[in-house]
């Protein structure tokens, strides 16, 4: 979506906005990484850390909407500029917002840190990359403009909804087999209903590309009949 411009201060804050956006989802990437690290490893330090760092995501969120602001005040963009700044300002909050999940599982993992290992954790870290990638290529496919990116994320939804009912399914089992697991169970069942809702905003930012770059609103497609 990007457009060069003659004015280079307006180039420039532009441009600020894009570095602004993706550094954000660069912090909160290492958020959803280090919540499920501190998971596997058993890491309460690590998760203490990783809720830490909200304040830097809410702190961006607050730069990136004046920024926002002060565009549409001063610059009084049209066209493709106005889309873009408008969307900046819809997805910095589903951005914020997955931070926000990643402390709860970081919460989570504090949690189940002090309890016995309930089982090897495989499903729930591939969750956990598969969701960072959509978020991710989502907000790659809205700064390049790319609708092809933004397509796939919504594609991918469907791997995350399969590892979750695959992590739900293999917990249910076990806490049948092992009712003192219960509690270990929920902590784990709750971390993977985490992942899919990153995965959920993933899909949420990939739909707003798509409505900004071909004016199609994709949302509840096939959920409808």
């Amino acid at each position: 979506m990007a457009v060069q411009h003659t004015d280079k201060t307006y180039e420039q804050e532009l441009q600020l906005l894009r570095d602004r956006i993706l550094a954000m989802v660069g912090m909160v990437e290492q958020m959803i990484g280090n919540s499920v690290k501190a998971l596997v490893e058993r890491d309460a330090d690590l998760a203490h850390a990783t809720i830490a760092m909200d304040r830097s995501v809410n702190r961006a969120e607050l730069s990136i909407d004046e920024l926002c602001m002060l565009i549409l005040a001063k610059r009084q963009p049209v066209a493709s500029d106005l889309r873009f700044v408008t969307l900046a300002l819809k997805m910095v909050t589903d951005i914020e917002r997955i931070g926000d999940v990643a402390v709860n599982i970081s919460e989570r993992a504090i949690d189940l840190a002090v309890l016995p290992p309930l089982a090897p954790y495989e499903d729930i870290p591939a969750m956990a990359r598969l969701a960072a990638a959509m978020v991710r290529d989502a907000i790659d496919a809205f700064i390049e403009g790319d609708v092809h990116k933004a397509e796939s994320v919504i594609a991918r939804d469907d791997e995350v909804d399969e590892l979750y009912h695959r992590v739900f399914r293999e917990l249910l089992a076990i806490i049948r087999e092992n009712p003192n697991a219960v509690e270990r169970g929920i902590h784990l069942q709750a971390v993977a209903k985490y992942l899919e809702r990153i995965g959920d905003h993933g899909t949420n930012l990939a739909e707003q590309v798509i409505f900004v770059l071909r004016g199609k609103d994709v949302r509840h497609q096939g959920k409808l009949a």
